[in-house]
């Protein structure tokens, strides 16, 4: 009895032990956390791994225990990605992240960093175990390693940074290139080397820049050099392409130009050249690719003006960020328009490259971005360019996104165009479909809200009233027909009125009587039915009287009401002698008032 009660009270002091963490040290809690982890104890587990968490840890400390346990770690990384106990990955996972912030912590420490770069100078082991420091630190080494070779009072030390600055690696690229815009000769010198010797196709636009650009036949030599190292044919290949090539991996996320992935931030790298050393913007990650493809487009158009392509991949760039929904970077600044700024002053040639881009990816961000674009500034010729043998514009008809088809029918629509070409009837398609929702779908989507909906029905209405009025002989608007009749009992007042508006400009029966329905109507506001008389009156103008006798006859009532609203039977008057009626409709409406 009493050996019982021995035991169940121990078990009490080591769950309150292991739920609150208290008489135990970090490490203990740690040990055994990933003890019970191992031996499949999860309740108490998950109780020791909420110990670790409550005591608010040092996340360098436990980067230490994992570096010291590598066993351990490997069961915390097991846990986290295949626990069947969903709080216990939850918790392991906490602790992970604490562990990372741990790595991020040490590898960006300007103190360590500092002393590393000093132990590169020191006794025949230190150097190795410095470099080797320096390496994990990464791209943050860099900045401390250019400060150093920038200062005269240092130079004792140069040759032994200079030995350790392709060994960083990879990583050293990015801020390296940005350094290459020292005015410091020998600076830039070796920084050329460095990029050699690293050997990555990455360095390879920003080494070529230095061939055709250098300040003197030194660096141009050595960056030939270099070159040579990393991949001789790129000699043959301007600097400007190979930008570009670089802004085209940027944007398609290539995994070799991933940022570090031990913070939730990236870095981009700018030379600060009045402070002279290397300065960092961190930016989100979700846009970090987009950015940097922007920056190699604008090194390419600076190693070639003339080299378009950079335009259209930048435009295209700058919209794939802005589809992030994010603020743009802090070096933006204040003034810094945004991209539907830039993408209607670039012109239609760029505005197709962006476009057959994004249509080819399937990104309908992209897309849209440039249809909008177009259909602001473009004319008849521009939207139909052609790029090759495509014509981009022509393909949005056809995209998967119903709103880059919309947009794309209305901007070529509204350029009026004169020339026949065989998807004009894609045009119509796309325009009925827009006035009249998409078929079978409902609009009330993450995507595709109403007020979107109403938004495109709107300008669908009004492209094709300006199609209507200047009698387009390209998009045939009687295919529309029939969508056009059933919105002139929208509960949209705004489209009925733009829908009469445009029936009244076809010569069908079928149109006229639609008008005059809605006239008619009493269930309509009679602001509704005066504009519909308005449109009917249109119509008898210009395509006769189309009215069967029915319609006449209830035109006649109206106008010969003294109970009708003033306005609506001047209205309905107007219309009535529009229809150019024959003689005896007059007389007897004549007749029909007189007192004598």
């Amino acid at each position: 009895m009493l050996k019982r009660r021995t035991v169940a009270a121990i078990l009490i002091l080591v769950l309150f032990a292991a739920g609150t963490g208290f008489s135990q040290s970090l490490e203990d809690n740690w040990n055994d956390f990933l003890h019970y982890t191992k031996i499949g104890r999860l309740d108490l587990a998950k109780g020791y791994a909420q110990a670790v968490l409550q005591s608010e840890p040092d996340p360098l400390e436990l980067l230490k225990f994992s570096e010291e346990n590598p066993q351990g770690y490997a069961i915390l990384l097991r846990v986290t990605d295949t626990a069947s106990d969903t709080e216990l990955a939850d918790l392991s996972r906490k602790i992970l992240d604490l562990i990372e912030q741990g790595r991020f912590i040490r590898r960006a420490d300007p103190k360590i960093i500092t002393e590393e770069i000093r132990r590169l100078s020191g006794t025949t082991r230190g150097p190795l175990a410095a470099v080797k420091r320096l390496k994990d630190a990464g791209e943050y080494a860099i900045v401390y390693m250019v400060d150093a070779m920038m200062d005269d009072s240092r130079r004792e030390e140069w040759p032994n940074i200079i030995w350790a600055l392709p060994q960083i690696g990879r990583e050293a690229i990015r801020p390296l290139a940005a350094a290459l815009q020292t005015e410091n000769v020998a600076l830039k010198a070796e920084i050329i080397q460095a990029l050699g010797k690293i050997s990555y196709p990455q360095s390879l636009a920003y080494l070529k820049y230095v061939v055709e650009k250098g300040d003197s036949n030194e660096l141009r030599e050595l960056g030939e050099q270099s070159i040579r190292q990393t991949d001789p044919a790129a000699l043959k290949i301007p600097a400007a392409h190979l930008f570009y090539q670089l802004a085209e991996n940027y944007y398609y996320h290539a995994e070799s130009l991933a940022p570090a992935e031990d913070a939730d931030f990236a870095n981009i790298w700018f030379w600060d050249a009045s402070g002279r050393r290397l300065t960092r913007e961190k930016v989100d990650k979700s846009y970090f690719n987009e950015l940097m493809a922007m920056r190699a487009c604008e090194w390419a158009l600076k190693a070639d003006a003339g080299f378009g392509q950079a335009i259209g991949l930048w435009l295209a760039a700058y919209c794939k960020a802005e589809s992030t929904g994010l603020e743009m970077p802090g070096y933006f600044g204040a003034g810094h328009a945004d991209m539907m700024t830039y993408a209607t002053t670039a012109g239609p040639e760029y505005l197709h490259q962006a476009l057959a881009r994004a249509i080819k990816d399937k990104n309908a961000y992209v897309a849209l971005c440039a249809v909008e674009a177009l259909a602001t500034n473009a004319g008849e010729r521009s939207l139909l360019y052609r790029l090759g043998t495509t014509q981009p514009l022509i393909q949005a008809l056809s995209f998967n996104d119903r709103a880059v088809r919309y947009s794309a029918a209305i901007a070529i629509a509204a350029a009026g165009p004169k020339q026949n070409f065989a998807e004009s009837k894609l045009v119509v398609e796309n325009l009925k479909e827009a006035l009249a929702g998409p078929p079978g779908e409902a609009t009330e989507t993450a995507q595709w809200t109403q007020e979107l909906a109403d938004n495109y029905a709107l300008r669908s209405a009004e492209v094709m009233l300006k199609l209507a009025q200047t009698r387009n002989r390209v998009i045939d608007l009687s295919a529309a027909q029939n969508t056009l009749i059933n919105a002139t009992r929208d509960g949209r007042p705004e489209i009925q009125i733009l829908a009469g508006r445009i029936l009244a400009r076809l010569d069908s029966p079928d149109a006229q009587r639609a008008i005059a329905a809605m006239a008619l109507a009493e269930t309509n506001t009679m602001d509704l039915r005066i504009y519909a008389f308005e449109s009917l009156a249109v119509s008898a103008k210009i395509n006769a009287n189309l009215l069967d006798d029915e319609k006449i006859d209830a035109i006649y009532v109206l106008v010969g009401s003294q109970e009708s609203e003033p306005e609506l039977r001047s209205a309905a008057a107007a219309a009535f002698g529009a229809l150019n009626l024959p003689s005896q409709k007059v007389k007897d409406l004549i007749l029909d008032q007189a007192k004598s």
